[in-house]
């Protein structure tokens, strides 16, 4: 299926590339979306509007994902921690696929917000990741964490009444917790609840920016 990618999309496709290569030359970009065979739900109006604005803030996550985990990989210090990063970015790569094909089903575009919030998670990975490999592996313990909350939340309020949204953010909700796994396992250092809770606060701007705009 064809998906038409928006201009930051298409550059986080080459950034994607570029890193990849460094040392994952066979990284696959994107799989298929486990909704491509799941028949579309009859959703009315306020529900589609609803939904899209979900899987909107949901393709700016990944947004900030990607540039996150390029700003960490370009200052890891060791390069197993590289490779774990530029791993896991193209893994996720596809969640970034998946978001930008359902909200063109759901005729909704992504945020325009995008390359602020690109612009700012690429300077805090970079800026995390100059404190240690293992604080910078434990930075994507606790936003994986965070990511799952979110990704919960909106399973409760999709439901059964769209399930190729609620595929594709199943999945991601598995793929999230093995992200947080692999940085857990490689040492990661262990963020206490007061930082996991400022990190929540400052999410909720792009949550509730990006939903409507």
């Amino acid at each position: 299926m064809y998906k038409k990618f928006s201009v930051l999309d298409r550059l986080l496709i080459g950034a994607n590339n570029a890193l990849g290569r460094i040392d994952s030359p066979t990284i696959t970009l994107a799989n298929e979306s486990p909704a491509n065979h799941i028949t579309d739900g009859a959703l009315d109006a306020d529900q589609k509007r609803h939904f899209a604005g979900l899987m909107r803030i949901n393709h700016t996550g990944e947004i900030c994902a990607q540039a996150l985990y390029q700003g960490q990989a370009l200052v890891a210090r060791n390069a197993s921690t590289r490779t774990l990063l530029l791993n896991s970015a193209a893994e996720e790569f596809s969640h970034l696929s998946w978001c930008a094909e359902r909200l063109q089903q759901l005729d909704a575009k992504t945020s325009y917000l995008n390359p602020m919030f690109y612009t700012a998670s690429l300077i805090m990975g970079a800026t995390v990741a100059m404190l240690g490999d293992k604080v910078s592996l434990g930075f994507i313990v606790a936003t994986e964490e965070l990511v799952g909350e979110h990704l919960r939340s909106h399973l409760d309020q999709i439901g059964e009444q769209d399930p190729k949204s609620y595929a594709v953010l199943s999945q991601m909700i598995t793929d999230e917790q093995v992200h947080a796994h692999k940085a857990r396992v490689a040492g990661g250092w262990y963020f206490p609840p007061i930082i996991k809770s400022l990190m929540r606060n400052l999410s909720k701007m792009m949550l509730f920016t990006t939903y409507r705009i």
